[in-house]
This record gives structure tokens, sequence and C-alpha cells, in this order.
């Protein structure tokens, strides 16, 4: 089971590493962040294991096993997306030299900015994973992903494909990182449903709409 789910984030890993290299290749950033949403659509289509997509759910199911599930998600998104990275700065040294340029961006950003746009970005991968979880619907998808890459919330899984793609390996990197997932955690969980109303109450209120 542990083999399982390491494996699940590592497959899920490389296709955020497939998303973000489409989207640095695109010169349109409209186009590339549609683009990127594929990668979340296959990894929700095949049951991979993302954090960000994951990490919302804890609040209903906090078992051992589920959290073990979910930090073994983070190490094998984390071994994915290096992976990838490494691969696509090997095998594509422009897509490299743009990685470097947008997380040198990234690292310019102050601790509370960061943390604020990977909350932001929280939200909205949980409303995208839970409408198509609930309401078979990829629509959430679709215009959830494009919607925090284009307005510059940070997602921890796709920067650690960018600081992999980029080369950048330093303390700074990794401290950013954490900010980014921690932000992404506090940004994710599902609202509370209202209590269903009891039966003499849904009575009560059916017999006032009677003329």
């Amino acid at each position: 089971m542990l083999r399982r789910d390491l494996t699940l984030g590592i497959l899920a890993g490389i296709l955020i590493g497939i998303g973000g290299s489409v989207y640095l290749s695109c010169d349109n950033k409209y186009v590339g962040a549609v683009l990127f949403s594929v990668a979340l659509l296959c990894i929700c289509m095949r049951g991979f294991a993302l954090f960000t997509g994951k990490v919302g759910f804890i609040v209903e199911a906090h078992t051992r096993a589920d959290v073990s599930a979910l930090l073994l998600s983070l190490l094998g998104n984390l071994i994915g997306t290096f992976a990838a990275g490494a691969a696509i700065r090997y095998a594509m040294p422009s897509l490299g030299e743009k990685a470097l340029t947008l997380c040198e961006g990234k690292l310019a950003q102050t601790a509370p900015e960061t943390f604020l746009r990977a909350l932001f970005c929280g939200i909205l991968m949980y409303l995208a994973v839970v409408i198509y979880r609930k309401n078979q619907s990829v629509w959430g998808i679709f215009f959830c992903v494009p919607v925090f890459i284009l307005s510059g919330f940070e997602h921890s899984i796709a920067n650690m494909f960018y600081f992999s793609a980029s080369g950048i390996v330093s303390v700074e990197a990794f401290f950013y990182l954490w900010i980014v997932i921690l932000g992404n955690a506090a940004g994710e969980g599902p609202p509370k449903e209202p209590p269903a109303p009891k039966p003499e109450e849904a009575a009560s209120k059916t017999e006032h709409l009677v003329p």
C-alpha cells in the first residue's frame, strides 16, 4: 500500500512536469494555462496521487493511513517533478532558461506574499477536484487551473518542477517551497455543509407556503 501511494505520487509529479513544460513552451500564456489543465485532468481520471488534490480531503478522513498516504504522495510528487525537471533541463535547455527566469521572480516575493498566493491556489485546486469528484464534471479543472496560473497564484508541486528545471538548489528555494506547501494546505478544506432541517421544521416551512 505504501509503495502504491508513493508510485501514484511519482506519476502525478511527472504529469505536473509535463503540464509545466507545455506552459513554458507556449508564448501565449492563456493557451499555456489551459493546456496545463490537461495534467490535472489526467491525474484525476487515472486516480494518481497529487498532494494539492488530496490535502483538502484530509479534514474529512484523517486516520493514520490517510495522513501517511498524503505524505507519501507529497514525497512522490517531489520525486516525479524533480525527475521531470532534470530531464527537461537536459533535453530542452531553452525551457530550463525560462524556468530560471520564472523562479528568480518567485524568490523575489516576500514570505507573506508567497503564502497568500499559495492559499488562493489551494482554494481553486480544492474546488477543481471536488467538482470533478462530486459533480463528475471537468469544468472545474478547465476553469480553476487556468485561473490560478493567470492570477499568479503559487502551486507547490508545479513549483517543484520549475525549480528542478531551472537548476536552482538553495536554502532559500527550500524554504520558499515549504511556504507554498503550507499555503496550499491552508487554502484547501471542505466548507461545512448546513445541517439538514428536521422533519418537523421542514413540515412547518411547507405549511407556511400553503395559501
